[in-house]
């Protein structure tokens, strides 16, 4: 996310070779000039103005950055007969998965789709440090009741990865809340970024959807990318004494929507 590959990506969508010359604006003090200086100078001068993440949400809608790489029948015990569909990203190389029962109850209506990050501890082991095991397999018997698809996107710890995410916990055992621990490892207190999600659902003909989440900010992202959320489905578990602090501090300082 820098102006070296800003310039580059105008000059790839130009049709021209991916290679351009840069250089900073300065103002008449010698400070480099920020949005607000540059705002003006681009009036003065009637230039277009746009920022890299503007850059790169354009991007991002109209190019496929993910592409299918398998996909096959996965019958289950606990879910019914589902259909599995791994994707690849060309960024990354990270695989991520489409989970899906494309038997809909009621066709009239968008079907539901769950965007779920994948956590090690709750998914496998039934943690109860957090409430992620509990949303993966009430989505999933949701979706095997009413139909829909459950993305199972690799960003473990809120984008920050196993080993850091057990260096959290370790840190909250000694008393800071998890966006504190985030903090002090030194992320921020969500490094997921949902366009990856976006990317899968357009790659599904999922463009209209009711999205099972707590979390406004999945909305914000897949809205940004061009899908409509036509509905919120709440996926909100019960407090239990492990976790009580941790879904209070999502609550409070990430703006999830629980009603505890």
């Amino acid at each position: 996310m820098g102006q070296t590959e800003g310039g580059t990506d105008l000059a790839r969508l130009a049709g021209l070779r991916p290679a351009a010359v840069i250089c900073e604006i300065m103002n008449p003090d010698g400070t480099m000039a920020r949005f607000a200086e540059l705002q003006r100078f681009a009036e003065q001068h009637q230039l277009c103005l746009l920022s890299i993440r503007d850059l790169i949400d354009y991007r991002l809608k109209h190019e496929s950055l993910v592409e299918e790489v398998a996909g096959i029948p996965l019958p289950t015990e606990a879910y019914g007969d589902l259909t599995l569909q791994l994707f690849q990203s060309s960024l990354d190389q990270h695989h991520h998965l489409a989970i899906s029962n494309p038997i809909l109850r009621d066709p009239n209506q968008p079907p539901l789709v769950r965007l779920h990050s994948e956590c090690f501890t709750g998914d496998i082991f039934g943690s109860a440090r957090c409430d992620c095991g509990w949303q993966l397999q009430k989505a999933l018997q949701t979706i095997r009741e009413e139909g829909g698809t459950l993305l199972y996107l690799r960003q473990e710890g809120r984008g920050i990865g196993l080993v850091n995410k057990l260096k959290a916990y370790a840190l909250q055992d000694q008393g800071l809340d998890t966006v504190e621990a985030n903090q002090r490892l030194g992320f921020g207190s969500d490094e997921r970024d949902y366009w990856i999600g976006a990317q899968i659902l357009r790659k599904l003909n999922l463009l209209n959807i009711r999205l099972m989440t707590n979390n406004p900010q999945k909305i914000a992202d897949l809205t940004q990318q061009g899908i409509v959320v036509a509905e919120r489905v709440p996926l909100i578990a019960q407090p239990n004494p492990a976790n009580c602090a941790y879904l209070k501090t999502k609550k409070e300082k990430l703006g999830h929507l629980l009603d505890q």
